[in-house]
């Protein structure tokens, strides 16, 4: 008996609060289908700690405590160097790489910070529609990219305009329907050619929909515009789409549909970690020296902070992300600090200066380092808004203790600020204030720490999971395929009871 088909199909942003409203109301029938059908529940737990993480914990099964990929922008392992990173460089492969002796016919369109890899039989679509895609669109086999240009056109990178204007969310949302319609053209072309035993598809323009159009929705207390139901509208596109590529797919399909976060309101705080640190004494100011007479320290100094800021705008990414890293570096004195901040926009990180770890390390592992990281904490929780006096503070994952042992790659401590819909310059301290400066990167919603989660088909058991690792997912996929996922160690995984088992 030949087995059946598994076709995951992803939502880069579902919250599964607004789906579960959208799915009630009637506006989502192909979801509502697959719930009604199978299983649901909610990813959740401390692999959605970072954003960034999850498609990279669901599609390679491994801890964020061992991929070590938290974010864009990381700290250079046994330096003060920062660097950029994307899912492509950690090493943690997609659990459909197992197939790379061509011995599944395989479809994997759009899967984030995933490559085509060597050996795959079958079409394998990277980079096409997705959020903030960091390479070209890439087709393997090359031979079949005219028919991707054929059925969808030309790859479209469409990322968020901030602080925009009414007419300009106007075109952006045509935009985003259009290429959803385009996106779905592109998965029919694909399963048109043959059966295939897996299909992964992944849509991303609820990503950036989500963002773009937050400030229009219903409960947000805005104007009421034709854009009220903006969001909605793409994720409808997006149903309808899914209907259509799963009337290609075989009845006895198993359907999966992966949702990587939810969304809330909160404006950028991540800037404010290095003042706390520097304020509290953790992170020390660099030795005075010298000034440079080199002509662009000269013009550094004597330049207004909104002229430097509006030129530094014009630089490509890679020149303004090594000038963040060489002003990172040489702006504390690093023998005489403790703990340090690492850029961010939204959650804040925290790096202890651990002996062993760091090139100039001053704290030593086990009793001092925690003894630290607790003084860290209370600090944190005792951050207020000067306005009202309320904490700031949401939640602080100290790794150690949640992934086991004291991380290499991740930063000590993850903040997670309280939700809030307005922009705070200034929080206090019981000794002292901290500032920050509105950043370039200014917009009114971060992602939440829940995702959405459904299955259905003939290997699938109905009924409410509750909550599930997205680490669960992978050895899930390969269950269903009739494969062992293989782990290092045993470990429980809430997703064992979702498979029929016979």
């Amino acid at each position: 008996m030949t087995r059946a088909p598994l076709v995951v199909l992803g939502l880069d942003v579902g919250d599964p609060d607004q789906l579960a409203r959208w799915m009630d109301e009637g506006a989502l029938p192909t979801l509502r289908s697959i719930v009604d059908r199978g299983a649901s529940g909610r990813l959740g737990g401390p692999e959605m700690l970072c954003e960034h993480a999850v498609w990279t914990s669901v599609f390679s099964g491994r801890s964020l405590g061992e991929h070590g990929y938290y974010y864009y922008r990381r700290l250079k392992p046994g330096t003060y160097d920062l660097q950029t990173i994307t899912g492509v460089d950690i090493g943690a492969p997609p659990f459909w790489s197992r197939f790379a002796d061509g011995s599944r016919r395989c479809a994997i369109i759009d899967a984030p910070d995933y490559l085509p890899i060597d050996g795959i039989d079958g079409i394998q679509i990277a980079d096409w529609a997705i959020h903030n895609a960091p390479f070209p669109a890439r087709v393997e086999p090359a031979t079949f990219a005219p028919a991707v240009r054929e059925a969808g056109g030309d790859s479209t990178p469409i990322d968020e305009a901030l602080e925009s204007d009414i007419d300009t969310d106007r075109r952006l949302f045509r935009r985003l329907m259009d290429r959803v319609r385009r996106k779905g053209a592109v998965c029919r072309a694909v399963l048109d050619r043959g059966r295939f035993d897996l299909v992964v598809a992944v849509f991303s323009d609820c990503h950036t929909a989500t963002h773009q159009f937050w400030k229009y929705r219903p409960d947000a207390g805005g104007p009421d515009t034709d854009l009220r139901h903006a969001t909605l509208q793409i994720y409808q596109a997006i149903d309808d789409e899914l209907a259509t590529l799963l009337a290609r797919c075989p009845e006895h399909a198993n359907i999966c549909v992966v949702g990587s976060t939810g969304m809330t309101d909160i404006y950028p705080m991540g800037d404010f970690i290095a003042p706390f640190c520097r304020l509290l004494g953790y992170q020390a100011e660099p030795l005075p020296e010298a000034p440079s007479l080199h002509p662009l320290a000269v013009a550094r100094r004597v330049m207004p902070e909104w002229l430097r800021v509006a030129i530094s705008k014009r630089f490509p990414r890679d020149v303004r992300e090594r000038l963040l890293s060489g002003q990172f570096r040489a702006a504390t004195d690093w023998s005489n600090t403790t703990a340090f901040g690492l850029p961010s926009a939204f959650t804040g990180f925290i790096r202890v200066n651990l002996r062993g770890r760091e090139p100039q390390g001053v704290v030593s592992a086990g009793a001092e380092y925690e003894a630290l990281l607790d003084r860290l904490e209370d600090d944190l929780w005792q951050l207020r808004d000067p306005q009202n006096g309320c904490g700031v503070v949401g939640a602080v994952a100290r790794t150690a203790r949640i992934f086991g042992g004291v991380p290499t790659a991740l930063p000590d401590l993850m903040v997670e600020w309280a939700s809030s819909r307005q922009f705070l310059e200034r929080l206090v301290h019981p000794r002292g204030e901290i500032r920050q400066a509105k950043p370039e990167f200014f917009r009114d919603s971060d992602h939440s720490r829940v995702g959405f989660f459904a299955a259905a088909g003939p290997a699938i058991a109905r009924g409410s999971l509750g909550t599930i690792s997205p680490t669960d997912l992978a050895p899930l996929f390969l269950s269903l395929m009739g494969e062992r996922f293989p782990l290092p160690a045993p470990r429980p995984s809430s997703s064992s009871d979702l498979v029929k088992h016979r």
